[in-house]
């Protein structure tokens, strides 16, 4: 059953490569999960919201599970409904339960810590180039979550806690963004740690400016609206997608 579940599939990796167009559309995702869950919570009941977002979390990465290879819309739905649930989560904790956001980057750093750990003591690796298992993908996808549960609290504590508000809080992760390319321009860190720091600061990067967007004024925002914002995320979002199928398409037929 264990080599079953981690055989390697001939067919390839599950995962894009990483270049301009990987962090675009992740930063974008990112800002669209922020607003598309405020605007879920604040306008239907959360009851029913979040467990809904659950079903589809769940349901995008069957998806994902079931495909054999990279399938642009399949990765990028999971990554979506990920940040959509992720950023419940977080808030959850904060809304419903009270916990400083402090507290919450705290425990999500813990348990991303915890997945990379139990991680790498399986598979002696956090490379994403090696995700071409069902066991290295189970480990992506819950470090993929951990990561936009901890950037959605942090985010949320620059904002609020420390009074930035999410302009200043956008340019904040916004200079940290460029910190691990560099580093690994100047050979100061390797590229897996690089991508990892990169990865977690896209999640505060978007949701920060998304907020900056979409919040009231009297929230330190421009007022646009977070189903506006949501809605022309989205659509910007399944245009990128879009591009990469057909690409992809077209990129296969020359290579057969």
């Amino acid at each position: 059953m264990i080599r079953r579940w981690a055989a390697h599939r001939p067919e390839g990796r599950k995962v894009p490569e990483i270049g301009i167009l990987f962090w675009t559309i992740k930063v974008l995702t990112t800002a669209m999960g922020e607003v598309t869950s405020d605007y879920l919570v604040r306008t239907f009941n959360p009851v029913i919201v979040v467990p809904l977002a659950g079903l589809g979390l769940v349901a995008a990465l069957v998806l994902q599970f079931a495909a054999h290879r990279y399938v642009p819309w399949t990765y990028w739905l999971a990554v979506v409904m990920v940040a959509i649930f992720g950023t419940m989560a977080a808030d959850v904790l904060h809304i419903e339960l009270g916990i400083p956001y402090i507290i919450s980057t705290a425990l999500f750093a813990i348990v991303l810590a915890v997945i990379f750990g139990a991680w790498y003591a399986s598979e002696r690796t956090l490379s994403i180039h090696s995700i071409d298992t069902h066991r290295r993908e189970l480990f992506y996808w819950a470090a993929v979550l951990a990561t936009f549960a901890l950037g959605t609290a942090t985010g949320d504590m620059t904002a609020s806690t420390l009074g930035l508000g999410y302009f200043d809080s956008g340019i904040l992760f916004a200079m940290l963004f460029t910190l691990p390319a560099l580093a690994y321009g100047l050979g100061s860190v390797d590229a897996i740690l690089a991508f990892w720091v990169a990865y977690i600061l896209t999640r505060p990067l978007g949701a920060s400016f998304a907020d900056w967007v979409g919040r009231s004024r009297s929230l330190s925002g421009l007022g646009l609206g977070t189903g506006s914002v949501s809605l022309g995320l989205t659509i910007v979002i399944v245009i990128l997608v879009g591009y990469l199928t057909v690409a992809g398409r077209h990129q296969r037929r020359e290579a057969a």
